[in-house]
């Protein structure tokens, strides 16, 4: 195993200003390890109990061999574009290579004030970051596409939000932070050039096999548009609402991330917001796979110049391929649907199957994980009431597979998770670990969360829903 000061490279770092600015680590006063994960450090090829990795994850010690940097990119955010932005408040140690030869962005979240700080102190609060580790972890066990969390440092320091809070410092994993609003910022100064080498190094990072391609830019374009199909279309059979799906926080690598104002639905809701200032319903849960075509059109404005100098009428090119969202999008959310009710061939009535259910679903304020988890227990039961009408089609749906019911529960059942990060835990766990040093729950929770299809002895308290509905339940971008 690897000292992670010592195996960062800073490969990005090297694209120099205005790619990104040097950053000069700001250190904390009594740095703690709070959450420290193992299997990703083991994947990631480092030492979990090298001394210096609390140093370096709380910005006191500098990586030998790498440049910090805070990473330039501009941003739509909720419609109004914002032409400079940049990590105001995280800084990039570097890259490594994981177990499986794929570069791994390192970054510290909370880390201090950078040149992009827009008056703000740079610093997280302690809630806000050990959040961001529970959920992506989470997003993580339920095969959602996801940045990861290598640790949370508590800083010793408060910080001053609405009132004093103790500081945090998470450290997040991503394949990449070059984002939709990292094309934005050359755009929009219109440095072609400097677009040219952003768009080169990303495909060299995500989409090496483009080099050879003698469109490597629209063809860049197209596999983005692929990607975030595909995780919207995850987020939705979960129940997750992103909750600021801001063009600087749509990554080109197709992994959530940011984990600001995020929740889980608990009843069925189409147009459930969570984000205390989404005012107007604008990244809703029925509103994600939109408004990531949104992000992906103004990606593909951003990329007009590079894909003009490959095809001739590059507008038209462009809109042909952002017509194919849609049909990916559908066919990866109704395929993904399927397996949920234990289908897996396609048939025409599918789409308005699962239409009708989540109708029924929202009609009925039913909890959205728990009735697909329990729904296999309606194969055997003929009770009335409102569905009733529908499981009667959905069995007669199943019975046209070529698998027996045994197979459609397994199906089921290796979809549908018993546990999600449930808001009501997050928010008692972060309570218990911010106001009482008390991290018992958090580590409960973490355990549970690791094997989110499994029925767990003892752990029921995990899988249930608020024993109250709480129709305020409000998230805040904290980090």
């Amino acid at each position: 195993m690897r000292k992670l000061n010592q195996a960062l490279s800073d490969g990005f770092a090297r694209l120099g200003t205005p790619f990104s600015e040097p950053y000069q680590l700001q250190s904390v006063e009594s740095p703690q390890l709070r959450l420290i994960n193992r299997s990703l450090a083991e994947k990631l090829q480092i030492d979990s109990d090298d001394k210096q990795l609390i140093p370096l994850l709380a910005g006191n010690l500098k990586p030998d061999n790498s440049l910090t940097v805070a990473t330039a990119y501009a941003g739509h955010q909720f419609g109004q574009f914002v032409p400079r932005l940049g990590d105001g408040r995280a800084c990039l140690l570097g890259e490594i290579q994981d177990c499986e030869g794929v570069w791994q962005d390192i970054q510290l979240k909370g880390s201090g004030v950078t040149s992009f700080a827009r008056r703000g102190d740079g610093r997280s609060a302690l809630g806000p970051a050990l959040r961001e580790y529970l959920i992506s972890e989470a997003m993580h066990a339920l095969g959602v596409p996801t940045t990861r969390s290598l640790a949370v440092v508590s800083t010793g320091e408060m910080v001053a939000r609405e009132t004093q809070q103790p500081g945090g410092i998470v450290t997040r994993v991503a394949e990449s932070h070059i984002r939709v609003g990292s094309f934005q910022f050359f755009d929009f100064n219109n440095d072609i050039a400097g677009l040219k080498v952003l768009a080169d190094y990303a495909i060299q990072r995500h989409d090496p096999d483009l080099k050879s391609s003698n469109k490597p830019y629209l063809s860049f374009l197209e596999r983005v548009t692929q990607r975030q199909a595909s995780l919207v279309a995850k987020w939705l059979q979960i129940g997750f609402v992103h909750g600021v799906m801001n063009t600087d926080n749509c990554a080109v690598s197709g992994q959530t991330i940011d984990y600001g104002p995020c929740a889980f639905i608990d009843r069925y809701d189409a147009n459930a917001v969570f984000s205390s200032i989404d005012f107007q319903g604008r990244y809703s849960f029925w509103n994600q796979p939109k408004l990531a075509l949104w992000n992906l059109t103004r990606l593909a404005e951003s990329l007009l110049p590079l894909i003009a100098e490959e095809v001739d009428d590059e507008v038209a090119k462009v809109n042909e391929l952002l017509e194919t969202y849609e049909a990916i999008f559908s066919s990866a959310y109704l395929d993904g649907m399927r397996n949920k009710l234990g289908l897996v061939k396609k048939q025409k009535g599918d789409l308005a199957l699962v239409t009708n259910l989540l109708e029924l679903m929202e009609k009925n304020r039913v909890d959205y994980t728990q009735f697909f988890r329990m729904l296999p227990e309606r194969l055997d039961d003929s009770s009335a009431d409102a569905f009733s009408d529908w499981v009667s089609l959905w069995k007669s749906r199943i019975a046209t597979e070529d698998h027996d019911i045994s197979k459609a529960i397994d199906i089921m059942n290796s979809v549908n998770p018993v546990y999600i990060p449930r808001n009501h835990i997050v928010e008692q766990a972060l309570e218990l670990a911010v106001n009482h040093d008390d991290y018992e729950l958090i580590h409960e929770l973490l355990e549970v969360l690791k094997y989110p299809f499994k029925q767990q002895d003892g752990k029921n308290y995990f899988g249930s829903p608020p024993e109250y509905e709480n129709t305020d339940y409000q998230t805040f971008c904290g980090t």
